[in-house]
């Protein structure tokens, strides 16, 4: 599938800071929108419905599911997430680059219908650092926590299936690369092809 937006599609264990990256990154590219999930769990201190996720009951979304109105979805820690496809067709067909936050299921499902979505993993720098900021963040009951971890060592072997993997050590170093990240790809000749078809064939390149 061909589309002058670029798909960006970011994926990490839980605590290894995705959703601040992503956040830092919106507010530094303007150029940037997010395409917002649905999921079946609660928000979490500020999220409000419709900005971090569309939160919905098992009942929709399992309506939503069977009427085919997700890209790709997962349960994930108990709870299912799924990303709206007509959702991302319209901004990318319309040449606006996405950003999507979701799980590695989801990741390397999106990669099968959009080939050209670039998929970047968030790595902690250790699982002593990624336990103590799942603790740190104080939303979740110890035995949630504690499955969090457990779950945490099969996720990240799938960073080896990602195009880019960012190791969130420095809070501030790892937004700079993730920024880069995005920028790179805007650049590769595939993708200006893409979004600037106009100037390409004025210059005979195709």
């Amino acid at each position: 599938m061909e589309y002058p937006g670029n798909l960006f599609v970011v994926a990490a264990p839980s605590g290894a800071g995705k959703s601040s990256l992503v956040k830092s990154l919106l507010e530094l590219d303007s150029h940037l929108i997010v395409s917002v999930s649905h999921t079946t769990r609660k928000p979490r201190g500020q999220e409000q419905d419709g900005r971090e996720y569309h939160f919905v009951d098992d009942a929709v979304f399992r309506r939503m599911v069977d009427d085919g109105a997700f890209f790709e979805w997962a349960e994930v820690h108990g709870h299912l997430y799924g990303t709206s496809k007509a959702g991302v067709q319209s901004m990318v067909a319309s040449g606006q680059d996405v950003v999507l936050e979701i799980d590695w299921q989801g990741a390397l499902q999106i990669k099968k219908l959009f080939p050209n979505a670039v998929l970047i993993f968030i790595l902690p720098p250790s699982y002593d650092e990624l336990a103590q900021r799942l603790n740190r963040r104080g939303e979740d009951r110890p035995e949630v926590i504690a499955q969090r971890l457990e779950n945490a060592h099969h996720e990240v072997a799938q960073a080896r299936h990602f195009d880019f993997v960012i190791i969130n050590a420095l809070f501030e170093i790892a937004v700079f690369d993730l920024k880069t990240v995005v920028h790179s790809q805007r650049l590769k000749y595939a993708a200006q092809l893409r979004s600037k078809p106009a100037v390409f064939k004025a210059l005979d390149l195709s």
